[in-house]
């Protein structure tokens, strides 16, 4: 069983950030003194639960997280800065902070480092979540020592829930695309007048017109689904929207 640190101090750590094409070094006071913090640490960047669940839910409920009273959210891994930065980018989540811990010297102060030398990657971080309030830990989610890679409880919605219990989560919105289309244009409008934000999938980068075909039915843009109901064209979606 891993370590629980509840109502003790973050670690003191650096943590040894790129940022552009320089070395910036960001440490613990910094990083957790008065502000309210959520961190969630995973085994390594790129690896499958991580890419695929962990970190791209806390970047979609970041708005939910500050609208709860969360001042940043950082995600940490066993990895060095030019790993992290293409992870993060390749992610494309912009409202979280990696903090690269190459070393594994925070890891290892919050007594979740592990080996993981069967699967040739050394030392790496147990999966788990924070709360930190002004550099305390106020709660820790750690995943069961149980065989495979476990992710029950580190998870955003958990955490979120924990932070306020009557959170909703907003009505997912799905936009599909293209730059240059009027109709996409009137559309988008139509979302934001409403208050809801969307994803948007841009035909030609993030999708050709056979997959675009596959999903929706149709091979004109825009097409939007909202809360997994497929409404059609920006006319539809105007009518829908009343």
């Amino acid at each position: 069983m891993q370590d629980n640190r509840e109502n003790q101090k973050i670690p003191q750590t650096t943590f040894h950030c790129r940022e552009g094409d320089q070395w910036v070094d960001h440490n613990s006071e910094e990083l957790f003194q008065n502000k309210t913090v959520v961190l969630f640490a995973l085994p390594g960047a790129f690896t499958p639960t991580c890419s695929s669940s962990h970190v791209p839910r806390y970047n979609e409920l970041a708005d939910q997280f500050r609208a709860n009273g969360v001042d940043a959210i950082y995600c940490v891994s066993v990895n060095d800065a030019f790993v992290m930065n293409a992870w993060k980018e390749d992610q494309q989540a912009d409202k979280i902070m990696f903090l690269p811990d190459g070393n594994g010297d925070f890891t290892e102060a919050m007594g979740q480092l592990v080996n993981k030398a069967e699967l040739g990657f050394g030392k790496r971080s147990w999966r788990y979540s924070m709360l930190v309030r002004n550099g305390i830990i106020e709660k820790m989610f750690i995943e069961q020592d149980i065989p495979g890679d476990p992710f029950q409880v580190s998870d955003a919605d958990t955490m979120l829930n924990h932070l306020n219990p009557a959170a909703k989560e907003e009505t997912p919105v799905t936009l599909f695309a293209r730059p240059g289309c009027g109709h996409c244009l009137r559309a988008k409008q139509l979302l934001d007048e409403k208050g809801l934000r969307y994803e948007e999938i841009q035909l030609g980068r993030d999708v050709n017109h056979r997959g675009l075909k596959a999903v929706t039915g149709r091979q004109t843009v825009p097409q939007i689904f909202i809360n997994g109901v497929h409404i059609g064209g920006a006319d539809d979606l105007e009518k829908e929207l009343g």
